[in-house]
């Protein structure tokens, strides 16, 4: 059981590397999150209940140690403190510039989004793995992903919310006009109408 135990903790580390450089955006602690999480999780083995699943428990461990290590502190930085090469690029391919936009509009996701889109998009963990891991029902899972697509969407392609909302309330109208149209035409009162537009 322990040898079997270790190689499922071996075997999930790059996932837990990514979950936790999700979770928090800086890979010298993500490596400390992935590190303080195994600890956890070796000394909790006793509490692994074989045949269950183990990814979802070792999420669940890192998460739970990502929102403790919060708890303990607030880290914040002063942009001074920031070294510039974190805001340069080498080159202005456009390939560079779309990932850095992607990774931006990412960052600005709310953390449960994010962390369940990384979850499902780069992972390929199933909803019903990621509700188990985060504690939440599978619909729940399901949208968050899905509003951190549509999130992702409306941002890369230029939308902001004014935007949207107009282009809404236009689809709207439109859809209002389209059926009195179709009322006025029914009761036959639009043929005048149609006379006095041209």
């Amino acid at each position: 059981m322990p040898n079997c135990f270790h190689d499922q903790v071996i075997t999930i580390l790059p996932k837990l590397r990514i979950q936790a450089l999700a979770l928090t955006r800086n890979r010298a602690a993500a490596e400390d999150l992935v590190q303080d999480a195994v600890c956890n999780a070796l000394s909790a083995q006793a509490s692994f209940i074989p045949g269950t699943n183990f990814a979802a428990w070792m999420h669940r461990i890192l998460r739970n140690r990502f929102i403790s290590n919060l708890r303990k502190r607030r880290d914040t930085t002063d942009i001074d403190d920031v070294p510039s090469s974190v805001f340069a690029t080498e080159a202005p391919h456009e390939d560079r510039l779309a990932l850095k936009d992607l990774g931006k509009a990412i960052g600005r996701l709310p953390a449960d989004q994010r962390e369940a889109l990384i979850m499902v998009v780069v992972q390929g963990m199933s909803y019903e793995a990621l509700a188990e891991s985060t504690g939440c029902a599978v619909g729940t899972a399901k949208s968050r992903v899905f509003r951190a697509r549509r999130q992702l969407e409306s941002w890369l392609m230029g939308e902001t919310p004014a935007k949207s909302e107009g282009r809404a309330v236009a689809a709207r109208a439109a859809q209002i006009a389209r059926e009195v149209d179709a009322r006025l035409r029914q009761s036959g009162r639009l043929g005048g109408l149609d006379a006095a537009r041209t």
